[in-house]
């Protein structure tokens, strides 16, 4: 993604860290099942053990606190490069104490600690340029210990415009039966501008390209798709 978007998107979400996370459950359909089977994906990767993992995008915590709070063996390091975001991570899992490490960089560029036992992200990748996308699932893959696990709760582009508009119009009719407030929801669509969306085939295709030994899709509502890749 060229710096000028990478610049909006920092101000985007820093601006709507108040509020942010009482807001995730209005703008995620089937949340429970969303984050839910992202979570049942990683225990059937690591099981009881103790395991190293990076959260990409980490934004508030939420994704990382609902692992460190499953997996009493979890170690995670959480990425993000909004400083806010950082924050309110912080502030959320301070009570994990050395089990949590949070690092302030980009982590489209920035190096990956190997050798991992697993990779996760939660509605982030999807801002990434297809490029970008493409080198960093690489990054991962080499990142990650032979049968090492990348969990990537996102979203995905309808595979034509038709699809496309009715993923943007089950949403929209999904997000108004929460009863959002009319702002949040214009606030979200505003940032939703700033998403580089790529089909999940092509996303498949490009974990496989990476050298993943298999690629797929553990659960998927529209655009909501949670990915599973194992090296």
């Amino acid at each position: 993604m060229i710096e000028p978007d990478r610049d909006a998107l920092r101000s985007a979400f820093e601006s709507a860290v108040p509020g942010y996370d009482g807001l995730r459950r209005k703008l995620i359909p089937h949340f429970d099942a969303f984050y839910g089977t992202a979570l049942d994906l990683l225990e059937e990767a690591v099981g009881a053990d103790e395991f190293r993992c990076v959260d990409l995008g980490v934004g508030t915590g939420l994704l990382s606190e609902m692992i460190l709070k499953r997996f009493p063996g979890a170690r995670i390091e959480g990425v993000d490069f909004a400083p806010k975001m950082l924050d309110a991570a912080r502030e959320r899992l301070a009570i994990y104490g050395a089990r949590l490490r949070l690092s302030a960089a980009d982590y489209a560029t920035a190096p990956l600690a190997a050798p991992l036992d697993a990779v996760v992200s939660a509605l982030s990748i999807h801002h990434l340029e297809d490029d970008a996308k493409r080198r960093l699932f690489r990054r991962i893959h080499d990142a990650l210990r032979p049968g090492g696990v990348f969990i990537n709760a996102d979203q995905s582009l309808g595979a034509t415009s038709e699809i496309e508009d009715a993923y943007q119009r089950r949403w929209e009719a999904d997000v108004r039966r929460s009863e959002i407030a009319e702002e949040d929801f214009a606030a979200a669509k505003k940032r939703a501008e700033l998403d580089r969306s790529a089909t999940f085939a092509d996303q498949i295709a490009w974990l496989k390209e990476a050298g993943f030994r298999y690629a797929d899709i553990g659960w998927k509502r529209h655009r909501f798709t949670v990915f599973y890749a194992r090296r």
